[in-house]
Protein backbone atom coordinates (compact mmCIF):
# COMPACT_ATOMS: atom_id res chain seq x y z
CA UNK A 1 0.00 0.00 0.00
CA UNK A 2 1.47 3.37 -0.88
CA UNK A 3 2.72 5.46 2.03
CA UNK A 4 0.44 8.39 1.14
CA UNK A 5 -2.64 6.24 1.35
CA UNK A 6 -1.62 4.94 4.76
CA UNK A 7 -1.28 8.48 6.03
CA UNK A 8 -4.73 9.39 4.68
CA UNK A 9 -6.36 6.33 6.28
CA UNK A 10 -4.70 7.09 9.60
CA UNK A 11 -5.94 10.65 9.41
CA UNK A 12 -9.52 9.51 8.73
CA UNK A 13 -9.42 7.04 11.60
CA UNK A 14 -8.20 9.73 13.97
CA UNK A 15 -11.08 12.02 12.95
CA UNK A 16 -13.79 9.36 13.30
CA UNK A 17 -15.04 9.94 16.88
CA UNK A 18 -14.80 13.71 16.57
CA UNK A 19 -16.74 13.64 13.33
CA UNK A 20 -19.47 11.53 14.91
CA UNK A 21 -19.63 13.91 17.85
CA UNK A 22 -19.96 16.89 15.52
CA UNK A 23 -22.74 15.14 13.63
CA UNK A 24 -24.57 14.33 16.85
CA UNK A 25 -24.18 17.89 18.09
CA UNK A 26 -25.47 19.24 14.78
CA UNK A 27 -28.57 17.02 14.99
CA UNK A 28 -29.17 18.11 18.57
CA UNK A 29 -28.87 21.79 17.65
CA UNK A 30 -31.29 21.31 14.77
CA UNK A 31 -33.76 19.58 17.09
CA UNK A 32 -33.44 22.35 19.66
CA UNK A 33 -33.97 25.00 17.01
CA UNK A 34 -37.12 23.24 15.77
CA UNK A 35 -38.51 23.19 19.30
CA UNK A 36 -37.62 26.83 19.79
CA UNK A 37 -39.39 27.76 16.56
CA UNK A 38 -42.51 25.91 17.74
CA UNK A 39 -42.36 27.70 21.10
CA UNK A 40 -41.89 31.07 19.41
CA UNK A 41 -44.85 30.41 17.11
CA UNK A 42 -47.05 29.52 20.08
CA UNK A 43 -45.87 32.61 21.95
CA UNK A 44 -46.62 34.83 18.94
CA UNK A 45 -50.16 33.46 18.59
CA UNK A 46 -50.87 33.59 22.34
CA UNK A 47 -49.46 37.12 22.63
CA UNK A 48 -51.59 38.37 19.75
CA UNK A 49 -54.72 36.79 21.22
CA UNK A 50 -53.99 38.05 24.73
CA UNK A 51 -53.39 41.58 23.48
CA UNK A 52 -56.56 41.47 21.40
CA UNK A 53 -58.65 40.34 24.36
CA UNK A 54 -57.05 42.92 26.66
CA UNK A 55 -57.99 45.66 24.19
CA UNK A 56 -61.54 44.33 23.88
CA UNK A 57 -62.02 44.21 27.63
CA UNK A 58 -60.58 47.71 27.99
CA UNK A 59 -63.16 48.87 25.47
CA UNK A 60 -65.93 47.09 27.37
CA UNK A 61 -64.78 48.72 30.58
CA UNK A 62 -64.99 52.18 28.99
CA UNK A 63 -68.43 51.39 27.58
CA UNK A 64 -69.78 50.14 30.91
CA UNK A 65 -68.32 53.07 32.83
CA UNK A 66 -69.89 55.46 30.32
CA UNK A 67 -73.23 53.69 30.62
CA UNK A 68 -73.06 53.84 34.41
CA UNK A 69 -72.33 57.58 34.29
CA UNK A 70 -75.29 58.15 31.97
CA UNK A 71 -77.55 56.18 34.31
CA UNK A 72 -76.36 58.27 37.27
CA UNK A 73 -77.27 61.46 35.44
CA UNK A 74 -80.71 60.09 34.49
CA UNK A 75 -81.20 58.91 38.08
CA UNK A 76 -80.38 62.37 39.44
CA UNK A 77 -82.84 63.94 37.02
CA UNK A 78 -85.58 61.48 37.95
CA UNK A 79 -84.95 61.93 41.68
CA UNK A 80 -85.01 65.70 41.29
CA UNK A 81 -88.31 65.66 39.41
CA UNK A 82 -89.73 63.14 41.86
CA UNK A 83 -88.64 65.24 44.81
CA UNK A 84 -90.19 68.35 43.30
CA UNK A 85 -93.46 66.52 42.67
CA UNK A 86 -93.51 65.21 46.22
CA UNK A 87 -92.79 68.69 47.59
CA UNK A 88 -95.64 70.10 45.50
CA UNK A 89 -98.03 67.41 46.75
CA UNK A 90 -97.03 67.93 50.38
CA UNK A 91 -97.36 71.71 50.05
CA UNK A 92 -100.77 71.35 48.41
CA UNK A 93 -101.79 68.92 51.17
CA UNK A 94 -100.79 71.44 53.84
CA UNK A 95 -102.90 74.11 52.17
CA UNK A 96 -105.76 71.59 52.00
CA UNK A 97 -105.48 71.16 55.78
CA UNK A 98 -105.68 74.92 56.24
CA UNK A 99 -108.76 75.10 53.99
CA UNK A 100 -110.37 72.27 55.97
CA UNK A 101 -109.72 74.04 59.26
CA UNK A 102 -111.22 77.26 57.93
CA UNK A 103 -114.27 75.34 56.68
CA UNK A 104 -113.74 76.34 53.04
CA UNK A 105 -114.85 73.07 51.41
CA UNK A 106 -114.75 74.52 47.91
CA UNK A 107 -111.12 75.59 48.27
CA UNK A 108 -110.25 72.28 49.91
CA UNK A 109 -111.77 70.40 46.96
CA UNK A 110 -109.72 72.55 44.59
CA UNK A 111 -106.52 71.54 46.36
CA UNK A 112 -107.52 67.87 46.21
CA UNK A 113 -107.89 68.12 42.45
CA UNK A 114 -104.35 69.47 42.24
CA UNK A 115 -102.86 66.37 43.81
CA UNK A 116 -100.84 64.12 41.53
CA UNK A 117 -102.62 60.85 40.67
CA UNK A 118 -100.25 58.84 42.87
CA UNK A 119 -100.67 61.20 45.82
CA UNK A 120 -104.45 61.19 45.36
CA UNK A 121 -104.52 57.40 45.83
CA UNK A 122 -102.53 57.72 49.04
CA UNK A 123 -104.69 60.67 50.14
CA UNK A 124 -107.90 58.67 49.78
CA UNK A 125 -106.35 55.80 51.74
CA UNK A 126 -105.19 58.25 54.44
CA UNK A 127 -108.64 59.84 54.74
CA UNK A 128 -110.10 56.35 55.14
CA UNK A 129 -108.01 55.88 58.30
CA UNK A 130 -110.04 58.70 59.95
CA UNK A 131 -106.93 60.69 60.94
CA UNK A 132 -109.01 63.24 62.86
CA UNK A 133 -110.06 60.67 65.44
CA UNK A 134 -107.45 57.95 64.97
CA UNK A 135 -104.19 58.73 66.84
CA UNK A 136 -102.45 55.82 65.09
CA UNK A 137 -103.08 57.23 61.62
CA UNK A 138 -99.98 58.21 59.62
CA UNK A 139 -99.04 61.91 59.64
CA UNK A 140 -100.02 62.34 56.01
CA UNK A 141 -100.61 60.64 52.67
CA UNK A 142 -96.90 60.59 51.83
CA UNK A 143 -96.39 58.18 54.75
CA UNK A 144 -99.00 55.74 53.46
CA UNK A 145 -97.86 52.47 51.84
CA UNK A 146 -100.13 53.35 48.92
CA UNK A 147 -98.04 56.38 48.10
CA UNK A 148 -95.79 55.79 45.11
CA UNK A 149 -93.60 58.45 43.55
CA UNK A 150 -92.68 57.36 40.00
CA UNK A 151 -89.78 59.78 39.72
CA UNK A 152 -88.16 58.69 42.98
CA UNK A 153 -88.70 55.02 42.21
CA UNK A 154 -87.25 55.39 38.74
CA UNK A 155 -84.25 57.26 40.15
CA UNK A 156 -83.61 54.53 42.71
CA UNK A 157 -83.87 51.83 40.06
CA UNK A 158 -81.46 53.69 37.80
CA UNK A 159 -78.99 54.12 40.65
CA UNK A 160 -79.14 50.39 41.34
CA UNK A 161 -78.59 49.59 37.66
CA UNK A 162 -75.76 52.10 37.50
CA UNK A 163 -74.02 50.46 40.47
CA UNK A 164 -74.38 47.04 38.85
CA UNK A 165 -73.08 48.34 35.52
CA UNK A 166 -70.15 50.06 37.22
CA UNK A 167 -69.23 46.83 38.99
CA UNK A 168 -69.33 45.04 35.64
CA UNK A 169 -66.98 47.67 34.26
CA UNK A 170 -64.61 47.10 37.16
CA UNK A 171 -64.74 43.37 36.44
CA UNK A 172 -63.93 44.05 32.78
CA UNK A 173 -60.92 46.13 33.81
CA UNK A 174 -59.67 43.34 36.06
CA UNK A 175 -60.06 40.84 33.22
CA UNK A 176 -58.06 43.11 30.92
CA UNK A 177 -55.33 43.37 33.57
CA UNK A 178 -55.19 39.58 33.83
CA UNK A 179 -54.71 39.33 30.08
CA UNK A 180 -51.89 41.85 30.33
CA UNK A 181 -50.27 39.74 33.05
CA UNK A 182 -50.37 36.72 30.74
CA UNK A 183 -48.75 38.84 28.04
CA UNK A 184 -45.93 39.67 30.45
CA UNK A 185 -45.39 35.96 31.06
CA UNK A 186 -45.25 35.38 27.32
CA UNK A 187 -42.66 38.13 27.01
CA UNK A 188 -40.61 36.30 29.64
CA UNK A 189 -40.78 33.17 27.49
CA UNK A 190 -39.44 35.14 24.52
CA UNK A 191 -36.58 36.44 26.65
CA UNK A 192 -35.62 32.98 27.89
CA UNK A 193 -35.71 31.47 24.40
CA UNK A 194 -33.56 34.31 23.06
CA UNK A 195 -31.07 33.87 25.90
CA UNK A 196 -30.98 30.09 25.47
CA UNK A 197 -29.95 30.48 21.84
CA UNK A 198 -26.83 32.35 22.94
CA UNK A 199 -25.47 29.43 24.95
CA UNK A 200 -23.51 26.55 23.42
CA UNK A 201 -23.68 24.38 26.50
CA UNK A 202 -26.44 21.84 26.18
CA UNK A 203 -27.34 21.78 29.87
CA UNK A 204 -27.76 25.55 30.06
CA UNK A 205 -29.82 25.65 26.88
CA UNK A 206 -32.02 22.79 28.04
CA UNK A 207 -32.57 24.42 31.43
CA UNK A 208 -33.55 27.77 29.92
CA UNK A 209 -35.80 26.01 27.42
CA UNK A 210 -37.49 23.96 30.13
CA UNK A 211 -38.18 27.06 32.23
CA UNK A 212 -39.56 28.82 29.16
CA UNK A 213 -41.81 25.83 28.41
CA UNK A 214 -43.21 25.80 31.95
CA UNK A 215 -43.93 29.52 31.87
CA UNK A 216 -45.53 29.12 28.44
CA UNK A 217 -47.84 26.39 29.75
CA UNK A 218 -48.82 28.55 32.72
CA UNK A 219 -49.48 31.58 30.49
CA UNK A 220 -51.50 29.65 27.91
CA UNK A 221 -53.50 27.90 30.64
CA UNK A 222 -54.30 31.28 32.15
CA UNK A 223 -55.42 32.66 28.80
CA UNK A 224 -57.64 29.66 28.12
CA UNK A 225 -59.42 29.99 31.49
CA UNK A 226 -60.06 33.74 31.15
CA UNK A 227 -63.42 34.97 29.84
CA UNK A 228 -63.50 36.05 26.21
CA UNK A 229 -65.44 38.62 24.20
Amino acid sequence: MPEGMNVEVAHKLSEGPEGEESSERRHWVEFAEILEVIVLAMVAIATAWSGYQAARWDGRQAYLYGTASRMRIEADQALTLGGQQKLLDVTTFNTWIEAQRSGDEQLAALYVRRFSPEFKVAFDAWVATDPTHNPDAPPGPSFMPEYVNPGIEKGQELNTEASTTFDEGTGARETADRYVRQTVLLATVLFLVAVAQRFKYRAVRLTAGAIAAVILIVAVSGIVTLPRI
